[in-house]
């Protein structure tokens, strides 16, 4: 029963030199741990889902490297055009710093409802 024991404690102190059975037997244990630890015990480790920003503000890049944005309908008041644009510019200016609305359009569906704004913006 010593012997047992001895060999218990020289797996946890490591006493067993590179090439030797118990040295072997140690790293086969390890290797077992790791891989199949992730199926038996739950690590809570999933990534946090990611809702989307309230506005829905897609941005998307052209060859020249302009930043399109385009932003809900839903997000946007309907007004005049300084409205409209102090507006997109409030909701653009939190996800890309300073910028500057060059031109903006709307785009619709079939029946002529206002979907969504396509806005081309320029760094200050």
């Amino acid at each position: 029963m010593n012997a047992v024991w001895r060999t218990i404690r020289g797996y946890i102190l490591w006493q067993y030199e590179r090439g030797t059975l118990h040295y072997d037997i140690m790293v086969t244990l390890i290797i077992i741990f790791v891989l199949f630890s992730p199926k038996v015990i739950n690590f809570n480790d999933k990534p946090i889902a990611r809702n989307p920003h309230p506005t829905d503000v897609m941005v998307t890049a052209d060859q020249q490297g302009h930043l399109f944005y385009q932003v809900a309908a839903s997000a946007v008041s309907p007004g005049d055009d300084r409205s409209v644009r102090e507006q997109l510019l409030h909701i653009i200016e939190p996800i890309s710093g300073a910028v500057s609305i060059v031109s903006y359009e709307t785009v619709a569906d079939r029946n002529g409802q206002v979907q969504s704004y396509k806005v081309l913006a320029k760094r200050e």
